[in-house]
């Protein structure tokens, strides 16, 4: 049986009648910028979000860094990121002129580190970027329990959890300014690159928009020197069609990996993610750990179960920050970027594919 990792034609295909009428329509009228649809997505994500503004932009990368931005942060201050995330988070950081700080990860679920947290923050610090990893929110109440009495303020990197619930409220609108990643891939994916920040700040809000689009707001009246990050107006209508069907597809995540916990929790060679009290998932990634990783990897790549890993290398040891002095070695993230596994739990999957998967590390583990 061949088992894919992802399956975008699975969540497209729910809303290819939709979508391709749409596409003509905007073709025939000629609308590629701006527009109705676009703002209809914004009002509509920021309503699902519950919070006032969305900003649509090209992409997560530059919604983080136009976030940073509009937030007038003092250049060089510190600003605190996870070890183990895509570098587009602290990348971001430093393309906004300011300093990344690693922080370490929680071995249960993956997020930011309170502890580690704790000991990082400085005088210098400005910002903290909160990703929730895999589809599973960071803990918002603990890092503000931390920052309280502190002028901090916390970014929400949500790329990889639309939909997801702290203490049940949605996240992105837990914090001080948000970014989320529409690459076709996510919960909620585009047909190409697209990203959005959202806010309850009109102020933020209002530079955002300004910074994505020249420093303007009204045509060739420009504030200050901005940049071009654009939601276009195709990418916008399609994910208002598929913002419909976000909790549905959800839904059937969080399914696949209730299975997971229920057929695999008695696996001893292998570590399931922890889904926390106050958190509910939307299971972007569902990653596992175990000592012999390639071993497992071969053994389910015969079966013709394709995996993945997220991530092979905790950020601080890759090259592009050879030139940070800390030493980051004790992180659980570092000791740990070799055990990790990621195993289908897209909405794609059959009953039959999942208990094949089941199956098949079970068969692994029992002949290791």
């Amino acid at each position: 049986m061949k088992v894919r990792f992802s399956d975008l034609n699975f969540y497209n295909g729910l809303l290819k009648k939709e979508i391709e009428n749409k596409l003509r329509e905007l073709i025939s009228d000629s609308k590629f910028i701006g527009g109705i649809e676009k703002e209809s997505f914004e009002n509509n994500f920021a309503d699902y979000c519950g919070t006032k503004y969305c900003v649509g932009v090209g992409n997560c990368t530059d919604a983080i860094e136009i976030a940073l931005e509009a937030m007038d942060l003092p250049n060089g201050s510190e600003v605190i990121v996870p070890s183990n995330s895509f570098i587009a988070t602290s990348e971001a950081v430093t393309r906004a002129g300011l300093t990344v700080v690693f922080a370490d990860c929680d071995p249960n679920n993956y997020t930011l580190s309170l502890e580690s947290l704790k000991d990082k923050i400085t005088s210098n610090t400005t910002a903290i970027i909160a990703v929730h990893l895999y589809g599973h929110p960071a803990d918002m109440d603990g890092i503000k329990q931390i920052v309280n009495g502190f002028d901090i303020k916390i970014v929400e990197d949500c790329a990889q959890a639309h939909g997801a619930l702290y203490k049940g409220k949605k996240v992105g609108g837990l914090g001080t300014v948000s970014a989320f990643s529409f690459f076709p891939g996510k919960n909620l994916g585009a047909f190409g690159d697209a990203g959005c920040i959202i806010t309850d700040s009109e102020e933020l809000a209002k530079k955002a928009r300004m910074i994505a689009n020249h420093g303007r707001i009204d045509k060739y009246a420009h504030h200050f020197e901005g940049r071009n990050s654009r939601l276009d107006t195709i990418q916008a209508a399609i994910l208002n069609i598929k913002l419909n069907k976000l909790d549905s597809i959800n839904s059937l995540r969080i399914k696949n990996a209730n299975f997971y916990y229920k057929e695999l929790s008695k696996v001893k060679d292998i570590i399931l993610p922890k889904q926390e009290k106050w958190a509910t998932s939307v299971f972007h990634q569902f990653v596992i750990r175990t000592e012999n990783r390639e071993e497992l990897i071969e053994f389910l790549e015969n079966k013709g179960i394709q995996t993945g890993i997220h991530y092979p290398i905790a950020l601080p040891k890759l090259k592009a920050y050879q030139y940070l002095k800390s030493d980051y070695s004790s992180f659980f993230s570092m000791k740990n970027d070799s055990k990790i596994l990621s195993i289908p739990i897209s909405e794609h999957l059959t009953k039959d594919q999942i208990k094949f998967i089941v199956d098949s590390i079970k068969e692994h583990y029992n002949n290791v």
